[in-house]
């Protein structure tokens, strides 16, 4: 299966479609002031870049790099299209987002995901790319339905 990774303008708006429909799903997981998934009038913030992985000409999943203060990334939008999962997508989309993050000489990269077990292999994956558990970043505060990790770069 090939995968191709490329960074997306979000003009035809299947990635605003997949997102809609995650952060629907959020809600099975987490009430609504403890859900941090973009909705769709966040999606076109300068600071974020966005890239989406195709399959045949498909959206297959999508991944993007917001700008931090301080040197600093957060992944933000990490999502598989369900047709696709446990296909190597996120892990190919988190690399492309991490090589990014260095290439722009951020020193740490930064994430939040949920607690719930649905979580899980996200979290694995997550930790498999070298992310750690850490302390609310940014704007974040400590919440029962959220977890942050963060990764040194440099």
């Amino acid at each position: 299966m090939a995968i191709q990774i490329t960074v997306n303008d979000l003009s035809d708006g299947e990635i605003a479609k997949l997102l809609q429909a995650h952060l629907q799903a959020m809600h099975q997981y987490s009430p609504a002031d403890s859900i941090h998934a973009l909705d769709t009038t966040k999606l076109s913030d300068p600071a974020i870049t966005f890239w989406g992985a195709s399959v045949n000409g498909e959206l297959a999943g999508c991944g993007a790099l917001k700008a931090l203060p301080n040197n600093e990334g957060e992944v933000k939008s990490m999502k598989t299209d369900d047709r696709f999962l446990r296909q190597g997508i996120a892990h190919q989309l988190l690399s492309v987002i991490i090589d990014e993050a260095k290439r722009r000489g951020y020193c740490r990269l930064n994430l939040e995901t949920g607690t719930h077990a649905a979580f899980e292999p996200a979290v694995a994956m997550y930790e498999k790319h070298g992310f750690v558990a850490s302390e609310p970043f940014g704007d974040y505060q400590a919440d029962p339905f959220s977890r942050f990790y963060s990764k040194a770069l440099l």
